[in-house]
């Protein structure tokens, strides 16, 4: 069998160039040579076929070349979607994405974060799941940090891409209240009455001024846990003619509910979602919900992960407006409950 062919290496562009190995050294990462002797060192590499090898890239720049991705939780189709797209438009731009799982406990979302961090992440994107915990200053200072979905208050963050919530909730409620919705509950990833999370605080100062009976209730993702919550608030002392779910994934687990009772959406409880997810146009009736734009979340993320890293610039916050889609979910109230 053949030896293998031999790896070109740094003396090797020395070589055929004429400098010595620490200025084709330099001329690779683009310092403290002239751009016409950059471009002469890199032609020459691309001719001997040379590659750095990844971890000797990492040793000279300082850094790994991967960014976390912490989700609050994967359980969460519209998370999963996110993630994923942040995945590929990192590798378009040279980086590997580590996506990670808080699976919806801020306990756990804590040591995650500090986990990526003792990794050597170059960077961290987040979904929180607690945006106000104070462990998110100690991030910030250890490494570039970016926010998606809400603010981290404690925490000085390169920037953030953040939703208009307030825009959000105000087009769901009025459309359940203009159905003749007020007796509503609102599923959230948050603690439920203790509204720590901005879209709870923005149900809580909207509903009234609608006519809404708004109840927030904490809420698991996935579809079981979702169901045995939905299950629970129909089969109550006062049960609500409406659900506003604060992801989509939640608002399917009220359709399983309403199915399980031999109920039907919206004759008998009209469902608003808040992401929409692909899954949501496939119900049965299609799920009303409000759009959020993940093309321009990732580019957003992606440009303000990149321009943090190369040129050590924070940028503005970026804040998106919801682009509701109404579909065939909410209804008038069947009746006096």
């Amino acid at each position: 069998m053949p030896p293998s062919p031999k790896r070109p290496t740094i003396k090797d562009i020395a070589a055929a160039t004429g400098l010595s190995p620490a200025a084709v050294s330099y001329a690779l990462r683009g310092l403290q040579v002239p751009q016409e002797t950059q471009d002469r060192v890199r032609n020459a590499a691309d001719m001997l076929g040379y590659e750095a090898h990844p971890a000797a890239r990492a040793l000279a720049s300082g850094r790994t070349g991967t960014i976390g991705v912490l989700c609050g939780s994967l359980q969460d189709l519209w998370q999963q979607s996110l993630s994923s797209a942040l995945g590929r438009a990192l590798l378009d731009v040279g980086r590997n994405a580590l996506i990670v799982d808080a699976v919806g406990d801020g306990g756990r979302e804590a040591r995650m974060s500090k986990h990526l961090a003792d990794q050597r992440v170059d960077a961290l994107i987040t979904i929180a799941v607690d945006p106000r915990s104070p462990h998110w200053e100690l991030i910030a200072q250890q490494l570039a940090l970016v926010s998606i979905g809400d603010r981290l208050p404690k925490a000085s963050t390169v920037s953030e891409v953040v939703f208009d919530n307030d825009a959000g909730v105000l087009s769901s409620l009025t459309t359940l209240a203009e159905a003749g919705h007020r007796q509503v509950t609102v599923l959230t990833p948050g603690r439920g009455g203790a509204a720590d999370r901005p879209a709870d605080r923005a149900v809580l100062q909207i509903a009234p001024g609608l006519g809404v009976d708004a109840t927030l209730v904490s809420c698991p993702h996935d579809l079981t846990g979702a169901t045995e919550i939905a299950l629970a608030e129909l089969q109550g002392e006062r049960r609500p003619t409406a659900f506003f779910c604060l992801t989509d994934s939640m608002a399917y687990g009220v359709y399983a509910a309403v199915r399980d009772l031999a109920l039907t959406v919206p004759d008998d409880v009209s469902v608003l979602g808040y992401d929409d997810h692909p899954v949501s146009r496939l119900l049965t009736p299609p799920l009303s919900t409000c759009r959020w734009d993940i093309a321009k979340i990732v580019e957003a993320a992606i440009d303000r992960v990149v321009t943090a890293l190369d040129t050590d610039r924070r940028r503005r916050a970026l804040v998106l407006a919801p682009e509701p889609q109404m579909r065939d979910s909410v209804g008038p109230p069947s009746g006096p409950r």
